[in-house]
Order: C-alpha cells, then structure tokens, then sequence
C-alpha cells in the first residue's frame, strides 16, 4: 500500500538518501536520474519508466501513465524551454506529482507555466503540493541557510548564485528565500504594467506589507517601477530606490528581473525593519501571503 506522505516528508526521505549516497555538497540534484532510480526501487510495480523532452506547445511538463497495458509512467517536458533551471524545477514538479496524486488522478497531469511558477495554495492544492515537493528536494532549507542567512540582506546577485548551486530558476531561489527570511521583502510578479501575484515575507507580511492580489481589481505598479522603465536595466536586471508612497506608504529598495522565459516581469522590494502591526480579522481571511514551506 502507497504511505500517504506530505511533500515535505517525501523531500526529506530522498533527501536523506542522497546526503547517505552522494554527501552534503551534491547540487544540483540531476531530478530524473533520481526519478527513476527512486521508482524503480520504491515502486517496483509501477515506476517512473521514462524522462524526457518533447514538443509540448501548451504546458511545461507532463506526467503521463504508460500505454494502456503497460505498467509505469513517463515525465515529459516541454523541449523548447531554454532555461535550465525551469526545466529541473518542471521535473521535479512532475515527480511530486508521481509520488503525491498519481493514484488519485489516475489520467496524469499536464502543467503550463502557471501551475509551476505559483507557489499560493489558493492557486490549486495539488499544484501547490508538486511546487513544494520540487522546493523542498531541489533546494532543502539546511544547505539554503547556510548560502543565505535568515538575517542577510540579499541582492540579485546571491539569489542568482543560489538559483545556480541548485539548479533552478531565479523566481524559484527567490521564493524559497522568502519562505525563512527574516527580512522584510516582497516579490511582486508583473506583465504589462499590472501585478500577476505577489509574495510577502513573513515578516513583511506581519508588519502590513503586502499587495492583495485576491480580491478587488488588477493593481497597477508605480509609473517609475522599474519594468517600466526598461532602458535603464542591463542585461534585463537593474535597482532602484523608491521614496515613500511610490510603491508603499514606506522607502523601498527595487531589485527587477525580466524573465523573458515567462514574459513577466519580477520585482524584489526590499523594505527597512519594521515591528509587526496587529492584523486585522480582515487582513487573515483575505490576505494571498501563502506561509510556504514553514518548517
């Protein structure tokens, strides 16, 4: 019988095999040899039997089961992806769903670039699920600390080099970030001058500082942001200081991406310390700040 395990408990027993197998310093996890070793050896019945890339015009990644009579599945992504890092993070996403809901969604799963990117529970349970298992196994929060500090004060530059020990993309080393921060921050998400989502620290979120991306009407970004002022940026990233009451009733710092893999635009705000204000009933019930990964 198939335990029932959470995402983060599946990640820390593969994990826990590869610090046995491989040691500590093993990034970044090569996501289908572990597919199939895994399956093969923890589902000898009915395991991963194939990884690999294909002509996929509408989603990012698939998990499909084997032809009719034939045991195992298959990961498949989306072979016109350039980036790397949005490839094992695809990977990984299919392989949480292998572990997580393949019983219960017995036709398999077929995932566009939302469905991967999102981490917020609201966007979809199962999705969130596969997004917290790849989180969790291709960046474990361990070896991140150590990288990042819960304290440190961040720049594009250690998200990138984090994005490149793992494997992985930008937005996803950001976010992963975000989830054990101690620092006040936001990563808004943005295309054509309007906010897709938006992900507040902890500690942000507490003090007040967040945008509701949930409920009410799309929300504009500032006339100066800096993805709309491309011009200025180099090689797609730039920074900005922004006085109060540009991008919140606060001073921010403006760190921005464009990922043009995404066609969006990502901001990182970061915002001086600040105590935690007393929220609302409101402020719970509506707020999209998603506590991911609070292990």
């Amino acid at each position: 019988m198939t335990q029932v395990f959470t995402p983060e408990r599946w990640a820390f027993e593969i994990t826990h095999l590869l610090n046995l197998v491989l040691g500590a310093d093993r990034f970044p996890i090569d996501v289908a040899q572990v597919a199939l070793e895994f399956s093969r050896n923890r589902f000898a019945s009915d395991p991963i039997v194939m990884v690999k890339g294909d002509n996929l015009p509408t989603f990012d990644g698939a998990l499909y089961p084997a032809p009719k009579g034939r045991p195992g599945w298959g990961i498949i992504y989306n072979n016109a992806i350039s980036s790397k890092g949005r490839i094992n993070f695809t990977l990984a996403h299919e392989f949480g769903h292998y572990l997580l809901h393949r019983l219960a969604y017995p036709n398999g799963f077929e995932c566009g670039p939302q469905q991967i990117v999102r981490w917020d529970s609201e966007y979809g349970q199962v999705e969130h699920q596969a997004n917290v298992f790849a989180a969790t196994l291709l960046m474990p929060l361990d070896d991140f600390r150590r990288q990042v500090p819960a304290k440190a004060k961040v720049d594009l530059a250690m998200l990138k080099g984090c994005a490149e020990r793992y494997g992985v993309s930008l937005i996803a080393a950001a976010l992963r970030w975000l989830s054990y921060t101690e620092r006040r921050a936001i990563l808004v998400v943005s295309r054509d001058g309007y906010i897709l989502w938006a992900r507040s620290s902890g500690p942000a979120w507490k003090s007040g500082a967040y945008f509701k991306t949930s409920s009410g009407g799309p929300i504009e970004i500032p006339a100066a942001a800096l993805p709309l002022d491309s011009q200025v940026l180099v090689d797609g990233r730039g920074e900005r200081d922004h006085a109060a009451g540009v991008w919140l009733r606060e001073p921010v710092h403006e760190m921005t991406f464009l990922a043009e893999q995404y066609d969006f635009s990502l901001s990182l705000l970061a915002l001086d310390d600040a105590p935690p204000r007393q929220l609302e009933e409101a402020d719970v019930e509506e707020d999209t700040f998603d506590r991911f990964a609070a292990q």
